[in-house]
């Protein structure tokens, strides 16, 4: 067996063995979620957001993450590339499973977001408020104007934006 191989391995097993102590009946609920992002962002209320992420998590939509999609869901947000990770932030940001992002829908994503950072990330006056930083960003991804983003829109307007690329990073930190 090659070291990737046997490296990929390590990191699952060790992924496992700590999956298993968290979570001894092999469930992760939304409660226990939202404690492991509190231990990532201290300053803020990471509740909401992890809410959010909890619910793209639980695929099988049963209320708890087994191993399995805990696995699949990290593996596309730390090894995946950027269209795959595109894609899965979609899925976040679609609260209603619709296929669009409505406004609301991102600004309760991005407001979350918001009260996850607290006061630790210093934004520009443009970008202040969710409200603000989602008028930004709807205007520069709805190309068509119908007050919605389609899956291209989104990847289209997401590749186009560094800071959108990059706060992609924050799930690589989270899952790291």
């Amino acid at each position: 067996m090659g070291k990737p191989n046997s490296k990929l391995k390590r990191d699952q097993v060790k992924t496992h063995k700590g999956f298993v102590r968290d979570c001894p009946n092999g469930m992760l609920t939304e409660a226990g979620f939202q404690k492991i992002y509190k231990q990532f962002f201290p300053q803020g209320d990471p509740s909401d957001f992890a809410s959010f992420v909890f619910k793209v998590f639980d695929e099988n939509k049963d209320g708890a993450i087994e191993f399995h999609e805990f696995i699949r869901a990290l593996s596309i947000t730390s090894r995946g590339n950027l269209d795959e990770k595109l894609h899965w932030a979609f899925r976040l940001y679609d609260l209603d499973n619709d296929g669009f992002i409505t406004r609301d829908e991102m600004l309760s994503i991005v407001g979350s977001i918001y009260k996850m950072v607290g006061s630790t990330v210093k934004l520009p006056k443009e970008e202040n408020t969710p409200e603000k930083r989602v008028d930004r960003i709807f205007k520069m991804m709805d190309k068509n104007n119908d007050a919605q983003l389609t899956l291209e829109e989104f990847k289209e307007g997401a590749k186009a934006d560094p800071s959108i690329v990059h706060a992609l990073s924050l799930y690589e930190g989270i899952s790291n």
